[in-house]
Formats: C-alpha cells, sequence, structure tokens
C-alpha cells in the first residue's frame, strides 16, 4: 500500500512539474528502488516522465537507501534535507536526475486545495497553516526572551550583554588606572 501512495504522490506532482518530467523522460526505461527501512517501492520511469511501479528481482539501475536513524533530525528540512542522507548506487546520471527531482519537486498544497475550496478558503487555509506551523517557534523565542529578561532584570542571576560589556571595559580601566599608580609608586621609591 505504501509503494503505491508514493507512487501516485509523486506522479500527482510531476502532473504539474513540467520541468520535472522533462528531466526524467531521457532516462525511460530505467529502474529505481528507494529503500528506507521496511519501506522498499520500486520503480521506473515512463516514456512521459512519470513513475510506474516495476516488479523485478534483478538489480535496479539506481539504488536509494535513506537511512531511518537520519530521518528525525533531517525531516524539518524537508525532502532537501533527507536527500543530503541519502545514499545512492548505479548509473550516475540517472542517480542526478533523480535526486535533482526529489530535492526540488514540491507540493502546491493551495493549488490542490483551491479545487475543492476555492481560491480565497485555498488561501486562507494554507496561511493559517503556516501559522499554525511557526507557532511553536515563536512561542519558544518568545518564552525564551522572557525567561532572559527575568534572570537579568527582575532576578538578576545573569548579567545582560550590556552590562557585560561596560564590565569588562570597567575592569581594564581598573587595571589601567593600577598600573600607573604602580608606576607612580615606584617613581616615589626611587
Amino acid at each position: 500500500m505504501l509503494p503505491s501512495l508514493f507512487l501516485s504522490g509523486t506522479n500527482h506532482l510531476l502532473t504539474s512539474a513540467k520541468w520535472a518530467r522533462e528531466r526524467l523522460m531521457p532516462h525511460a526505461g530505467r529502474t529505481a528502488r528507494l529503500s528506507a527501512g521496511s519501506f522498499d517501492v520500486s520503480f521506473s520511469i515512463s516514456t512521459d516522465g512519470h513513475l510506474a511501479e516495476w516488479v523485478s528481482e534483478e538489480a535496479a539501475d539506481v539504488q536509494l537507501t535513506v537511512p531511518l536513524q537520519e530521518l528525525p533530525g533531517a525531516l524539518p528540512k524537508g525532502l532537501e534535507g533527507v536527500m543530503r542522507h541519502v545514499r545512492v548506487e548505479g548509473n550516475a546520471d540517472f542517480a542526478d536526475a533523480l535526486g535533482f527531482v526529489f530535492r526540488h519537486l514540491r507540493w502546491d498544497v493551495e493549488e490542490d486545495l483551491s479545487r475543492v475550496v476555492g481560491d480565497i478558503a485555498a488561501y486562507r487555509l494554507v496561511e493559517a497553516g503556516k501559522a499554525l506551523a511557526q507557532m511553536p517557534q515563536r512561542v519558544l523565542e518568545r518564552g525564551g526572551a522572557n525567561l532572559a529578561e527575568y534572570l537579568t532584570e527582575e532576578r538578576p542571576i545573569l548579567l545582560a550583554k550590556d552590562a557585560l560589556a561596560q564590565f569588562s571595559s570597567d575592569i581594564i580601566e581598573l587595571r589601567d588606572a593600577v598600573a600607573r599608580l604602580e608606576k607612580r609608586a615606584a617613581k616615589l621609591k626611587n
């Protein structure tokens, strides 16, 4: 089931990305196998640049292996982040074409939603989704700023950058003054 979802989802994206299909068309008939743990999908490139299911025990022209231990750190960076960790073996030209397409293929969520709910509603839904996705980061940033302010102003456990710079400057000034005083004292002794 997952392989067919992968193929149909990728083909949906390829349908609206003429540049990607044109990049894959010269490799029509070539085969690839994508493996990520127990997930394994084999496909070939059709003459129109889409992916087609390929079932065979033969070695594929290109083998793409995604190390599962790298996925948690790579997923937040999107497909491009995941592709940085993929191990590629096989035909170099075909692998390069696949890698380029997978790195740059994007889903236009707004376009697909607009077909169901209309343009304005799709735009608003996508913007709301973006705002919702950014919310945890904003909460962490604001919380960190509030904590830093509390620890520097309300309960001065930490020094603010400005105070630290001023303190450093005052120490240097004091050191220089002490050095001048020591020289004067040495002159008075002589």
